[in-house]
């Protein structure tokens, strides 16, 4: 059947596996995708979403750099929104709703399109290795398939073990069978392995909920979109989320089936998401909150499936119905499925190069929930990443390895191999030392390039750049250049309640002031005619105000950072303690007291621990 060598395998076809076979394929390399079924490719099985705090960032990435992610999000969202907005530029984070159907067609559909690509639908069981050098898979109909390199993108099917109360049945999703063989012929190889969990709330149906008792959750009025190509547009329909809250009563009634919970019988051992804890462990670990917010997110604009965001639970199917039926709105609800937790194995992060590739194994790769991460996002960035290098590790070209202040995957990518993980690893701007440089509206400026080099990114991509930074740069220099009269520009700065000047002054000072907008500064003939004649396009517009309002805080980032790099000398006490420390936070406290690192340096890296901790240590230790 496979008389051929194929350059790149990738096993399994979720986020991770389809950017990965996307890119390989992209960059010439004859590659073969295997899934257990092809009709789940790029299944979301979890919530109908993509983006979100640091996560959007994260995908405006992928597609700068190529990857197919931010285009299919597009072209299957039901709603745009951009959160953050109220804060600085770089925690505003763009979130898609997605039509989950829609979501997984479209991908293999453009998966289907890409040349060089291949498909096949099996278990892969085991991997053919020689000299410590994979060669190809094995499958569970015992076909061998040969290759230069192999990508593991597993996902939670690695004997995945389902758990919904007090029944076990094995699984990598609901309905799905779980795949056997992988870990143990590596374990066998060497690596260690461990087991991470994650869980999923129930899906209802949507005619028996009553929006009236909810809060709307809108898009934004004017959305925007992730793909900086010319592929996609904007909606112009969207549909509505919405938010209800569970009660007293609700947790009164969950509380009688913790007995049964395989999160408190200890059937559950493993660890899962801190930060996307089931309503058992919610109700458990915040007692003293009365009540937690519930969003409501359609599944489709045709389907009637509803995804109740913040009700993830293993309980009993009976108590999930039985307190559900107390949320406001859903007192009529009928379950589709319940929800369910789901264990898994991981291989901890640390033994990979930060290429991807593993270190025992040379051309074996790793990407997504298999290196301990959690999030569609997460998981996409690394397969992008792992198809690449698994690409260049053939070409014997030089890998792709991007740098913490290059972009977020980078962070993502040196805080799994650097730090591991011994929990769900999910992606946040405080993980990010350099964020205000990895705003989620430069990601074509800084990543463009480097994907024409690759050869991913299109010349007319590279171009629509170059006019957006000479745009950018030609109108800031406007701004700098060009001085404004009292008397054009003190009715604006009244009516801002900003104070007024007394003499000319160069419009980039003005700009420059926190609640002095844009829209203000087009409103003035100068701007208008400089605006009218150069005709910057709006992405140029966005990058202007940016680059002005905010240079100061880009600048104290800069010189941060360099303080940041020269922290190796400064030693920290074995015997420290760090509870003592009124303004570090919690989780920094919790791992800092595990870890006991040795310099700033160190603590800086370990995960959980922010710029701002370190900065407080700083200022503790007199420095």
């Amino acid at each position: 059947m496979f008389n051929n060598k194929y350059d790149v395998i990738v096993v399994g076809a979720g986020h991770a596996g389809s950017e990965a076979a996307a890119a390989a394929a992209n960059m010439g390399s004859k590659t073969l995708l295997i899934t257990m079924n092809l009709q789940n490719i790029a299944q979301m099985s979890c919530n109908p979403a993509m983006g979100g705090i640091a996560k959007g960032q994260i995908i405006r990435e992928i597609d700068a750099i190529g990857g197919y992610s931010g285009i299919v999000t597009d072209n299957t969202a039901i709603q745009f929104k951009m959160l953050n907005k109220s804060k600085g530029p770089a925690m505003w984070s763009p979130r898609a709703q997605s039509d989950r159907m829609r979501f997984a067609e479209c991908w293999r559909l453009m998966l289907e399109k890409t040349k060089n690509l291949d498909f096949y639908q099996d278990m892969v069981s085991g991997l053919l290795i020689k000299n410590n050098k994979v060669i190809g898979v094995k499958t569970s109909l015992g076909l061998q398939i040969f290759s230069k390199t192999v990508v593991l993108t597993n996902g939670t099917f690695l004997n995945g073990l389902i758990h919904i109360g007090e029944k076990q049945f094995g699984g990598g999703r609901a309905g799905e069978k779980p795949s056997t063989g992988i870990t143990e012929e590596l374990s066998f190889f060497g690596f260690k392995s461990g087991r991470m969990k994650t869980g999923t709330p129930p899906r209802v149906d949507g005619r028996s909920l009553d929006y009236k008792k909810m809060f709307p959750q809108s898009g934004d009025l004017n959305p925007g979109k992730f793909s900086y190509s010319n592929q996609t547009k904007p909606l112009k329909n969207q549909m509505d989320c919405y938010m209800t809250y569970t009660s007293k009563e609700v947790h009164s009634l969950l509380r009688e089936g913790f007995n049964r919970s395989p999160m408190f019988n200890g059937s559950i051992n493993s660890i899962g998401p801190r930060y996307c804890p089931s309503i058992e462990d919610k109700i458990n670990r915040f007692s003293e909150k009365d009540k937690h917010q519930i969003f409501v997110e359609p599944e489709g604009w045709n389907t009637v499936e509803v995804y109740v965001n913040g009700f993830s639970t293993s309980l009993p199917e009976d108590i999930q119905y039985n307190a559900l039926r107390r949320v406001k709105g859903f007192e009529n609800v009928k379950f589709f499925r319940p929800g369910y937790a789901i264990e898994y194995d991981y291989f901890p992060p640390t033994q990979l190069k930060n290429t991807l590739e593993t270190k025992p194994i040379s051309g074996l790769f790793f990407a997504g929930q298999i290196n301990g991460t959690t999030g569609y996002e997460e998981a996409a960035a690394q397969g992008l990443v792992a198809g690449i290098n698994a690409n260049q590790h053939v070409l014997s070209k030089e890998p792709l390895i991007l740098r913490r202040n290059e972009a977020y995957i980078g962070v993502l990518i040196d805080d799994l191999i650097t730090k591991g993980t011994e929990e769900p690893y999910r992606m946040f701007t405080s993980r990010a030392e350099y964020r205000t440089l990895l705003r989620q509206d430069n990601a074509d400026i800084r990543l463009t390039e480097l994907s024409f080099r690759l050869g991913l990114a299109s010349k007319q991509r590279l171009d629509n750049v170059k006019i957006k930074n000479a745009q950018t740069a030609s109108f800031v220099s406007f701004f700098k250049k060009t001085s404004i009269k009292p008397e054009l520009i003190n009715p604006i700065l009244e009516k801002k309640n900003s104070s007024k000047i007394k003499q000319s002054t160069k419009l980039y000072k003005i700009f420059s002031r926190p609640n002095i907008s844009l829209e203000d500064m087009l409103t003035l003939s100068s701007v208008k005619h400089y605006a009218s004649s150069n005709n910057p396009k709006q992405e140029a517009l966005e990058q202007t105000e940016v680059q002005i309002k905010y240079s100061g805080y880009i600048e104290k980032e800069r010189l941060n950072a360099e303080r940041l790099n020269n922290l190796e000398n400064i030693k920290i006490p074995n015997s420290f303690s760090y509870s003592k420390v009124n303004s570090l936070s919690s989780e920094a406290v919790q791992k800092l007291e595990e870890i006991k690192p040795a310099t700033l340096s160190q603590a800086s890296r370990i995960s959980g621990v922010s710029p701002n901790d370190i900065s407080v240590l700083l200022v503790y230790m007199g420095r």
